[in-house]
């Protein structure tokens, strides 16, 4: 990458990742290489590395989460606006519109889902269960948002797919907020994936909605 002067390394850089963002070289979602990767395979040093990424994180392209790595939070600039919407919007309003999403993906899943969203799936939910197990917030918190999204991957309808990664940290913020790990266990996930696995749309649509229904749980219930 050639470049004259620190800035003008840094815009090179911040194009470079915009680009790669844009061509789905990492998902919204994904975690970015690390710093020393990105600065081996650009040929710049992790300095203008660690900048480019904070010009991007302002942008709201990426997100960085202490202990975990930056991860891609919009595929672009319009999406950024969707996730600034977001986080101003009243918590009441996104289970609101994520009621109505969740239903039309766990039904699509149910009917268009692979082997590898399955998979996939049960991964998650395997997270989820480990992290409620060990009480670890921020693990529970991720596997719970991973386990949406990937539903929604599942039903491998585009536009409902990047709706819902583009949602992914207002859902993260309203998990963390609710406190669904102190609510106890709940057969509900479970049985949406069980739906998706064997196809059943209704079933599927009926475990989403149930898992929107008791969404906060009541304060007794986090008590």
């Amino acid at each position: 990458m050639e470049a004259v002067g620190r800035v003008s390394i840094v815009d090179a850089v911040i194009r470079e990742l915009k680009a790669e963002i844009a061509r789905g070289t990492w998902q919204v979602g994904e975690k970015i290489p690390s710093e020393g990767r990105l600065a081996d395979t650009l040929g710049v040093s992790r300095l203008s590395i660690r900048e480019a990424v904070r010009v991007l994180v302002h942008m709201g392209l990426l997100a960085t989460r202490q202990g975990a790595g930056t991860f891609v939070t919009a595929s672009d600039a319009d999406h950024t606006l969707l996730r600034r919407h977001l986080a101003g919007s009243a918590e009441t309003d996104i289970l609101d519109v994520r009621r109505g999403l969740d239903i039309v993906a766990a039904r699509l899943a149910a009917v268009a889902r692979t082997e590898a969203d399955v998979d996939a799936l049960r991964e998650a939910l395997g997270r989820r269960a480990a992290a409620r197990e060990a009480a670890d917030v921020d693990a529970f918190t991720d596997a719970d948002v991973d386990f949406h999204v990937r539903i929604a991957e599942a039903s491998h309808n585009p536009l409902l797919r990047d709706l819902y990664r583009n949602m992914s940290e207002a859902l993260r913020a309203t998990v963390r907020s609710s406190q669904c790990i102190d609510a106890g266990e709940e057969p509900f996930h479970d049985e949406l994936f069980a739906a998706v696995d064997t196809g059943d749309a209704g079933a599927a649509t009926a475990a989403a909605l149930a898992i929107l229904e008791g969404w906060p749980p009541p304060p007794s219930a986090a008590a």
